[in-house]
């Protein structure tokens, strides 16, 4: 499968053709659709063909590995017939608050001391857990941070590493909870030049400046020394 949302994620809609139908959902030759990973909620969406629509509720991995993604339809929906052609369509309102979003937890994660235990991105807010003191960490000067790091309207790249050159820098990884999938030989990496580096497999933007202003909505302790800082999108 075309894995097309990992090389841009600014492609919105693609045609394909259906590879085999079951009880999870749909496989298709290729696709826009980003599955369920790492913090990221799956993509919804339609897929088009002859004779009308079928909305896509939600979309995830199956066993295959990465690039195995199943579309999951509606319960009530007919799905198409193996061999098909449909243009596959991602609500690209929500795909695209995901991936403001996801950028800025990068630039949280860049502003925040400690590692990172835990996430979770939304459309309307997003959260990060770190293994910190609570004292260290102030609402304000958290979102003052992150925004001045939005504004300053950085570029957003990623590239690939081996799985080798990945096992020799484990200092990439601040994510305690989610490790990198490795052992199809190459892992991809998030760069925010001179800000964040590491791995990761989602949407983003393409530069800072497109998250738009932030907000941390809260602090809460989580634990003993796990605090969750929860931001919103300002609009």
């Amino acid at each position: 499968m075309d894995a097309l949302f990992r090389e841009d994620a600014y492609t919105q809609r693609c045609a394909a053709t259906v590879l085999s139908v079951d009880e999870r959902g749909v496989r298709l030759d290729r696709t826009v659709f980003y599955p369920t990973g790492g913090g990221q909620p799956g993509d919804t969406g339609f897929l088009r063909f002859d004779g009308g629509e079928i909305r896509v509720a939600d979309t995830v991995k199956g066993e295959g590995g990465a690039d195995d993604v199943i579309h999951v339809l509606d319960p009530a929906a007919t799905p198409p017939a193996v061999g098909a052609v449909v243009e596959a369509v991602i609500d690209w309102d929500r795909r695209h608050r995901h991936m403001r979003m996801h950028t800025a937890l990068h630039l949280l994660c860049a502003v925040v001391p400690g590692s990172v235990t835990g996430g979770q991105i939304g459309a309307d807010k997003s959260r990060l857990d770190f293994n910190v003191p609570a004292e260290s960490l102030d609402k304000d000067a958290i979102a003052a941070a992150v925004n001045a790091r939005i504004a300053a309207d950085t570029p957003v790249t990623t590239r690939w590493i081996t799985d080798a050159e990945m096992a020799a820098a484990p200092e990439l990884v601040r994510t305690m909870s989610v490790k990198p999938p490795t052992g199809s030989g190459r892992v991809r990496l998030l760069n925010i030049e001179a800000v964040d580096l590491q791995p990761c497999g989602g949407t983003h933007v393409a530069r800072t400046g497109e998250i738009g202003a932030i907000e941390v909505v809260k602090i809460e302790n989580k634990g003993k020394q796990n605090r969750r800082v929860v931001i919103a999108l300002v609009d």
